[in-house]
């Protein structure tokens, strides 16, 4: 996924189609210790080129291989990503659009490898849960402490209504008297 800028005039004024299946699995594990391996990223998309710039309208997709975040087991992470970006074939130039990234060649290459793995990298998520994480409703516990899942309705036993700090009170006490 790399071309020259003269190679890429030859096309002005038409779409170039893209579909190639990248091998991105090494640079992602370099730059991120937590991908532990990734399949053959699909790109697709076109590329628009005039004199001015050339823009890419992407589509990737893959697996990428996370750990659980509770049992460190593998977990395969479904990828599918579209961007848009825009390189700016004369550097003097300036472009507007809140929708895409711009970009400058590096020398008089365009290259997307660097760019679909950074793109791939954003959508790592912070927590991957394996199914057999997910499923189990037995999470640690220890004395005076559980591991409660976000949102969870039921109680914790034995701790139904709130206590109130002992050094608190009498401040509660406080808003009884001046009621009455």
């Amino acid at each position: 996924m790399k071309w020259s800028t003269i190679q890429l005039q030859k096309y002005r004024g038409k779409n170039i189609e893209l579909d190639e299946m990248i091998d991105v699995s090494e640079d992602l594990m370099k730059r991120d210790p937590q991908v532990r391996n990734a399949s053959p990223i699909h790109v697709t998309g076109i590329a628009n080129v005039t004199s001015e710039k050339v823009t890419f309208q992407l589509h990737i997709t893959g697996t990428l291989i996370l750990p659980c975040s509770r049992t460190l087991k593998d977990v395969p992470y479904p990828i599918d990503v579209e961007s848009t970006e825009v390189f700016l074939l004369k550097p003097e130039q300036t472009f507007e659009d809140d929708e895409a990234e711009v970009h400058q060649p590096s020398g008089e290459m365009i290259d997307l490898k660097p760019i679909i793995t950074e793109l791939l990298l954003l959508e790592i998520p912070m927590q991957v849960f394996s199914e057999e994480a997910s499923d189990d409703s037995n999470l640690p516990s220890g004395n005076d402490w559980e591991v409660v899942i976000e949102n969870q309705d039921k109680p914790i036993e034995g701790k139904e209504h709130e206590k109130i700090d002992p050094r608190l009170a009498e401040l509660a006490k406080f808003f009884d008297k001046e009621e009455s």
